[in-house]
């Protein structure tokens, strides 16, 4: 990275990815010139600060991005369709977080450790897709397996904590929580039935043919950023009482043999990958051990004895960090490097 320093702007800078961006830009040490820092009413008179420059939050409806190098937008995709357009017409680079763009064809959607080659694309809108915290950390475990054996098929059970319907899913999670060890019925809200103690087969609205949105968009993305458009994968999305993290049950075959000990070596040296596999001394990832890793954790990896070429795994990782904001600024910084 080179002496520059650049402008950024973050939309959402206070609900929980926000947060989480501006946060990593300060570990990070991003090179910034100056912060711009966008929310809702809510918050708007807050304070940020990230690698030495603060700023106010302002309302989003008084949003400038004039003079803006890059735009993180880490709010719902209605904020996206509505300011990420004024952004890049600003000459902004946008970076954004929601699923707004992940299908378009024309925006390029991005891992750095899978796929950091397309980042080069940005030029064609001055947009940056980034994509759900569950194809992130599924395409980054399945990119080694892939490149080292082939992909025949991926079966995924996906367990998403309640911090991916932002602070009302924590609170929601909370008071009905403590309505129930208090001996009340809790009220039914943010999720379609009762979170607290309790499994949802339910991550977003229910499509035709019974899979969930967040079912389609794990699938379709991991699929485009793997550059495997036909690979045959599966998924079913379950929301967890858990407040953060996010662990998935991964089934495999392979195009050629790759057995387990294969497995684990690949892994143990990809980028982006922590491995944690000694089930005996009571070492596996777990979504707790997982918050706050720089890194997607692996374990429980062993053979598929009821098919050829076939493994098993677990995954966990930080939804907000490893799967949103570790991502969208390790991308940034590959833009500032080779691109800006």
């Amino acid at each position: 990275m080179s002496d520059a320093v650049f402008s950024v702007a973050v939309v959402g800078a206070t609900g929980l990815v926000g947060a989480e961006i501006i946060k990593v830009l300060d570990e990070r040490g991003f090179p910034l010139r100056q912060l711009r820092a966008y929310a809702s009413e809510r918050t708007a008179g807050d304070n940020v600060t990230a690698a030495g420059q603060s700023a106010c939050v302002e309302l989003i409806d008084r949003a400038d991005f004039e003079g803006v190098d890059i735009a993180f937008f880490a709010a719902n995709e209605q904020v996206s369709a509505a300011w990420a357009g004024r952004a890049t017409a600003a000459n902004a680079v946008v970076i954004d977080s929601s699923p707004l763009y992940a299908a378009d064809g024309d925006v390029p959607l991005v891992v750095p450790e899978v796929n950091a080659e397309a980042i080069a694309e940005y030029s064609a809108r001055r947009l940056i897709a980034c994509p759900e915290a569950a194809a992130v950390q599924l395409a980054v475990v399945l990119k080694p397996l892939r490149d080292a054996a082939g992909l025949r098929r991926v079966v995924v059970s996906s367990y998403q904590p309640v911090s991916e319907a932002g602070r009302a899913g924590i609170e929601a999670l909370s008071r009905q929580t403590v309505e129930i060890l208090n001996g009340r019925s809790p009220e039914v809200e943010v999720f379609a039935q009762r979170m607290a103690f309790n499994l949802l087969p339910q991550v977003g609205e229910f499509l035709a043919g019974g899979y969930t949105r967040g079912e389609q968009l794990l699938i379709a993305q991991t699929r485009r950023l793997l550059a495997e458009a036909e690979l045959q994968l599966t998924a079913t999305s379950v929301r967890v009482p858990v407040f953060f993290g996010l662990s998935q049950s991964v089934n495999i075959e392979t195009v050629e043999p790759l057995g387990a000990a294969e497995a684990r070596e690949l892994l143990r040296t990809a980028p982006g990958v922590l491995l944690q596999d000694d089930p005996g001394a009571g070492e596996y990832p777990t979504p707790i051990e997982a918050v706050g890793a720089d890194a997607t954790c692996v374990g429980r990896i062993r053979d598929d004895e009821s098919v050829g070429n076939g493994l098993n795994l677990w995954i966990s990782g930080d939804n907000l960090r490893t799967g949103a904001a570790i991502n969208a600024v390790a991308v940034a910084e590959i833009l500032v490097r080779e691109y800006l």
